[in-house]
C-alpha cells in the first residue's frame, strides 16, 4: 500500500504539470497560429494539430508502455513533449506557421501518452485503493489548471519575440516530469501481460463494462467540451466581459478536478454505477441552469456543475474500464477507449464554435440532452444487469 502511494503522488504530481502544460498550450496556440498566419482563418489549425497528434497517438503509446513499461514509457513521451515545445519555439523564431502547427502535433504526442497516469495509478493498486488512486491522480489536474494560465500571463511577454517565452517553459516543466517519473515504482510488464490469452478486440469491446464505460467518457468528455469551449464565445455574444468569462472557466476547472479528492471514497461508499449516474443528473441540473437564463451566475453555476459532472463520468469510466479486461489486454483495451474519447473530443472542440455560432448557446445545451440521456440510459441497463447477475 505504501508503495501505492507513493506512485499515486509521483502522478498526481505529473498530472499537475501536464495541465499546467495543457493550459499553456490551449491558451497560446490559437493566438501564436493567429499571429503567424497568412490566412487567419486558419489561426486554429495548431490546435487542431495538438488534438490530431494525442489522437493518432493514443493507442501505439498503450502498446509502447505495454512492452517496455510505464516509467520508460512516460519518459519517451515528456522527451517528444520537450521536442514538440523546441520546435514551436523554432517556428515563433522564424516566423514559420506551419512549422507551429507541425510542433504543435508533436506536443500532442506527450498529452496522449500522459493521459495513461490514470491508469498507471490503477495499475499497482489493490482493488479497493483503485477508485481512490484514479481520482487523486487526477486531482493533480486542479494545480495544473491555475498555474498553466498565470505562467503563460507572466511569460508571453517575457522575450522580444512574443509568446516565445511562455512556449520554452514548456520545456522546463517537462524537464521537472522526466525527473519525477524516475521515482515511480510499478513493476514491469509480467510474462502474463506479456504473452497470456489475448481476445479480439471487438470481443473486448462488446463487453457491457466496456461499452458503458466508454460511453461515459466519451460522452461526459464531448459534453464537456462542447459546453466549455462556448462559454468565452457565449458570455461575449451575451456581453458580459472577458474577466467574467475568465473567472467562470477557472472555477469550472476547479469544478473539473476538485471533486477527485473524494470521487474515489464515494464510489468505495455509494459503489461505481451510483455515482457515474450522479454524474450524469448533475450535467441535466447544468444544462437547466444554462437554459434559465444568460446572466454570469447562471454561466457561473453551470459550468461548475458540468466540470463535477465530468470527473464522476471521467474517473467512474476509467475505474469501470479496468473491469473489462484481463492484465494480457489492458493495452488495446485502454488505448481503444482513449481513442475513442480523443476522436469524440476532437469532433465537439471543432463543432462547438460552429454550433453557437449558427443556432446559439441555448441550442447548444439542448443538443447536449440527447448524449446525456444516452449515457444515463446505459449506466441505468448495466446497474440493473449487475443486480439481475447478483440476484
Amino acid at each position: 500500500m505504501e508503495t501505492a502511494k507513493k506512485n499515486v503522488a509521483v502522478l498526481a504530481t505529473c498530472q499537475a504539470l501536464l495541465f499546467t502544460n495543457n493550459a499553456t498550450v490551449i491558451a497560446l496556440n490559437g493566438l501564436a497560429g493567429y499571429a503567424l498566419a497568412a490566412d487567419k482563418a486558419l489561426a486554429t489549425l495548431p490546435v487542431t494539430g495538438w488534438v490530431i497528434g494525442g489522437a493518432l497517438s493514443t493507442f501505439p503509446a498503450s502498446l509502447l508502455m505495454k512492452r517496455i513499461g510505464r516509467r520508460a514509457g512516460f519518459t519517451v513521451g515528456a522527451l517528444t513533449g520537450m521536442a514538440g515545445a523546441a520546435l514551436c519555439s523554432l517556428a515563433l523564431t522564424l516566423g514559420n506557421f506551419w512549422l507551429l502547427c507541425f510542433g504543435a502535433m508533436v506536443f500532442g504526442v506527450y498529452n496522449a501518452v500522459a493521459q495513461y497516469y490514470r491508469f498507471a495509478a490503477a495499475d499497482a493498486a489493490s482493488p479497493d485503493f483503485k477508485a481512490k488512486a484514479i481520482s487523486l491522480v487526477m486531482a493533480g489536474g486542479l494545480v495544473g489548471g491555475i498555474v498553466g494560465p498565470e505562467t503563460s500571463k507572466l511569460t508571453v511577454d517575457l522575450l522580444s519575440t512574443r509568446f516565445l517565452g511562455s512556449y520554452l517553459s514548456l520545456i522546463g516543466f517537462l524537464v521537472v516530469v522526466a525527473f519525477v517519473v524516475q521515482l515511480l515504482r510499478i513493476p514491469p510488464p509480467t510474462e502474463a501481460e506479456h504473452g497470456g490469452p489475448i481476445r479480439p478486440l471487438a470481443d473486448i469491446m462488446a463487453q457491457p463494462a466496456f461499452i458503458v464505460a466508454a460511453l461515459a467518457g466519451a460522452i461526459g468528455y464531448g459534453v464537456m467540451n462542447l459546453l466549455m469551449t462556448a462559454t468565452p464565445l457565449a458570455m461575449g455574444i451575451c456581453g458580459h466581459p472577458y474577466s467574467a468569462a475568465a473567472t467562470v472557466i477557472g472555477w469550472h476547472v476547479i469544478g473539473m478536478f476538485g471533486p477527485s479528492f473524494f470521487t474515489g471514497s464515494l464510489i468505495k461508499r455509494f459503489g461505481l454505477m451510483q455515482v457515474m449516474l450522479a454524474g450524469a443528473i448533475i450535467l441535466y441540473v447544468c444544462v437547466g441552469i444554462a437554459l434559465s437564463g444568460i446572466g454570469i451566475p447562471q454561466f457561473w453555476f453551470a459550468l461548475v456543475l458540468l466540470g463535477i459532472g465530468w470527473n464522476f463520468l471521467f474517473i467512474g469510466g476509467t475505474t469501470l474500464i479496468t473491469e473489462a479486461c484481463t492484465p494480457a489486454e489492458r493495452a488495446k483495451t485502454q488505448g481503444a477507449n482513449d481513442l475513442i474519447i480523443f476522436i469524440v473530443m476532437a469532433t465537439t472542440s471543432f463543432s462547438s464554435g460552429v454550433l453557437i455560432e449558427k443556432n446559439g448557446w441555448q441550442v447548444l445545451n439542448v443538443l447536449a440532452l440527447p448524449f446525456i440521456t444516452v449515457v444515463a440510459a446505459a449506466l441505468l441497463w448495466l446497474l440493473f444487469r449487475r443486480r439481475a447477475a447478483a440476484a
